[in-house]
């Protein structure tokens, strides 16, 4: 489907008679430890807007927290000899700070440095969340976006936080009948007060699931944190890494399956389901771990090969999912396949986003190429309003 047939959003305010071509605020970067995967993904998404029907606005937030203006320079934000890019090493500035407006009347952004008359940066239309992790996939800056009237794209404040806690994911799963594997929270207060209570848990769990476990902070993504052990010789190690990146965590069972992953977007109708793809075994890692996923590169198969019937099946589960937490715009959802069926492990309401990611892959499989893609996200956010809906 060509971009050119798509619904437009309303038309921007004019400029000298004129009307002037929305304004994208790209935010990437961010506080979590998924601070590279994010820049990347922007640089992604930065290079395929047409800048012909968009004005684009690069905003970096380094890893403590500074909202810097970027430079507009997508190629400098690729991983390079195996490391990933940051804002800091892209920021035109870490002296000042881009203020985005509290007004849901105004949308103008602006740019302080200390003892100096703040800039006026112009109207910012819509903003591309393009953050992995806390503090921001996690439906915080969806609020600041909420309370600023600034509409975004992708999940709202609810469906973000759901789809960032792997606790309450798997509980809403369940409610809406979604099967999902066996699992056990470890709070922090639990853990803080009484390890080796805690440490009896795990192990009747282990009773009762057998090894290997995995052991994953409750709110995070992109693999970073996990790990993968197969007796209580490692499971101390695994535990003080997951609470590294969340005080939450998590043991999984192994699910034994085939890994199958399916994306969801949301057209005009609604949701639909793109061609499913399956993450095969991987020979030179443990499992499908961070290095996996970026930096060696591990590929799909799109796609995946399955029967008529289970591709029906994963497409509506994943679509139901995404209905089941309240998602808008986008979502990434990832299944096994099990003897007994399909099994979901979760959802990524800000999925990998390069051109080689997976859900870009799916879709570009399904007819949407990847250039339609970020416009179709882009009209969709534009025609959404904030607030309750």
């Amino acid at each position: 489907m060509s971009s050119q047939n798509l619904p437009q959003s309303p038309v921007p305010p004019v400029e000298g008679g004129e009307p002037r071509k929305p304004r994208v605020a790209v935010v990437f970067g961010g506080r979590s430890s998924e601070h590279g995967v994010s820049v990347v993904t922007a640089g992604a998404v930065l290079g395929a807007i047409d800048r012909e029907k968009y004005d684009v606005l690069p905003i970096g937030i380094t890893g403590e927290g500074r909202w810097a203006l970027a430079v507009d320079e997508p190629a400098r934000m690729a991983i390079t000899d195996r490391a990933m890019p940051t804002v800091e090493s892209l920021a035109e500035s870490l002296e000042g700070s881009v203020v985005l407006p509290f007004d849901p009347s105004v949308r103008e952004v602006v740019y302080t440095e200390p003892g100096s008359v703040p800039k006026a940066l112009g109207e910012v239309d819509v903003v591309f969340p393009m953050l992995h992790g806390p503090y921001g996939e996690d439906g915080t800056l969806q609020g600041l976006l909420e309370l600023s009237g600034t509409p975004y794209v992708g999940a709202g404040v609810l469906a973000s936080a759901v789809g960032q806690d792997k606790e309450y994911m798997k509980r809403i799963f369940t409610s809406f009948g979604l099967a999902v594997g066996p699992y056990l929270v470890i709070r922090p207060r639990e853990w803080e007060q009484d390890p080796d209570a805690a440490r009896r848990r795990i192990a009747d769990f282990a009773g009762d699931h057998g090894w290997p476990l995995f052991v994953k902070p409750a709110r995070g993504g992109s693999s970073v944190g996990i790990s993968k052990v197969d007796g209580f010789d490692g499971l101390d190690e695994a535990i003080a890494e997951a609470r590294r990146h969340d005080p939450k965590f998590l043991i999984e069972s192994l699910v034994q399956g085939r890994e199958i992953e399916c994306g969801v977007l949301e057209f005009e109708d609604g949701p639909r389901a793109s061609v499913p793809a399956e993450i095969p075994p991987v020979t030179d890692h443990a499992y499908y771990d961070f290095e996996a996923k970026y930096i060696d590169s591990a590929s799909g198969l799109v796609p995946a090969p399955l029967t008529p019937e289970e591709t029906a099946e994963v497409q509506r589960l994943a679509v139901a999912a995404f209905e089941a937490t309240s998602c808008e715009g986008l979502v990434r959802a990832d299944f096994f396949l099990t003897d007994d069926g399909f099994v979901i492990n979760e959802i990524n309401t800000m999925p990998g986003f390069t051109p080689i990611s997976m859900y870009p892959q799916m879709w570009e499989k399904s007819g949407v190429g990847y250039a339609e893609l970020v416009d179709r996200l882009i009209q969709a956010a534009l025609r959404r309003s904030t607030g309750l809906r």
